[in-house]
């Protein structure tokens, strides 16, 4: 196989890879996919002889290890946004609590009870 051959084999490969993961790397979270993908990837290396099978069995695995880096700090960032979003509700759930606790009687039992079903408490 000649470079120019190996050359065009890399680009559609790598073609293939960035239309698989999107524009925003959304399909990155499915591994099953980027199993796929990396196999796919490594039989267009059987093809190739030498040198220059390994380099793109190299290159087929760092996409692969990419993607799924990716996928875990997508997964990180989800996770770190559920959990400002619960910080922010507890700290507006502590603020209606405070709010609550100027009345009395049955009016602050209604707010309580609102301020519970209103944050899930």
């Amino acid at each position: 196989m000649n470079v120019k051959t190996f050359q065009q084999a890399i680009l559609i490969g790598s073609a293939s890879m960035l239309m698989a993961l999107g524009a925003t790397g959304a399909h990155a979270t499915d591994s099953d996919h980027v199993k796929s993908q990396y196999k796919s990837e490594m039989k267009q290396c059987d093809a190739l002889n030498g040198n220059e099978k390994d380099v793109c069995e190299e290159k087929a695995k760092a996409k692969r290890d990419t993607a799924k880096a990716d996928a875990e700090a997508n997964k990180e960032g989800a996770e770190a946004r559920k959990d400002a979003a619960e910080d922010k509700r507890d700290a507006q759930y502590d603020v209606a609590k405070e709010k609550c606790d100027a009345m009395s009687g049955d009016a602050k039992d209604q707010c309580m009870a609102q301020a519970k079903a209103q944050f899930k408490k």
